[in-house]
């Protein structure tokens, strides 16, 4: 008998899976707190506009959700701290 793996067995283990997951959060990260240090002033849209433009080609298969505007707006707001992140 031959055993055959199933394709869903092919997948990422969890140490993998977290540091891929804490390798985007911190491409994020990095984008926003940029944008919001060097922006002063900048609106929502233009700020949302600068993020997927800034992460965008970092990620496979890129689509901008809604937790990507709530950091714009956050950008347009001030409410991004600047001084000891990132």
């Amino acid at each position: 008998m031959v055993w055959r793996m199933d394709i869903s067995d092919i997948r990422w283990n969890e140490p993998a899976r977290q540091k891929i997951l804490d390798d985007a959060d911190n491409v994020l990260r990095e984008a926003v707190v940029a944008i919001a240090r060097d922006s002063d002033g900048i609106s929502s849209d233009e700020a949302f506009a600068q993020i997927n433009a800034r992460i965008k080609d970092r990620f496979i298969d890129y689509e901008p959700g809604p937790d990507i505007r709530t950091y714009a707006d956050a950008i347009a707001a001030g409410e991004i701290p600047t001084d000891d992140a990132a």
